[in-house]
């Protein structure tokens, strides 16, 4: 999985890109996300709209992100969800833990 980080009105946008079934690039994520938190920037928007595929490992890598952020008081928000992988958050439930949105600016705002 690669993913680039930009910043809107603090927050972070993660555009995640490819194939999210953690491995090597999991570990790095969640390093970054750490690195937010200590930084105190605990607003994230993941941009799933350039992921092509995802497993429950990289279901897995969403939520240890969402619970760290929250943990430290901040959430992560998702936007731009294919339907696939929005259906992969139906059957997993995790439609209900996730604030979702259609696009990255959406999102952002959510956060204002």
């Amino acid at each position: 999985m690669k993913y680039s980080v930009s910043e809107r009105y603090n927050t972070v946008v993660l555009t995640l890109k490819g194939k999210a079934m953690g491995g090597p690039s999991a570990a790095k994520f969640q390093e970054e996300i750490k690195e937010f938190i200590e930084n105190g920037k605990t607003n994230i928007v993941a941009d799933l709209s350039k992921v092509s595929f995802m497993n429950s490992s990289g279901l897995g890598i969403l939520i240890t992100a969402l619970t760290s952020l929250r943990n430290a008081g901040g959430d992560l928000k998702i936007s731009g969800a294919s339907d696939r992988i929005e259906s992969l958050l139906v059957v997993t439930k995790l439609i209900t833990v996730f604030n979702h949105f259609k696009t990255v600016d959406e999102a952002v705002e959510a956060y204002q």
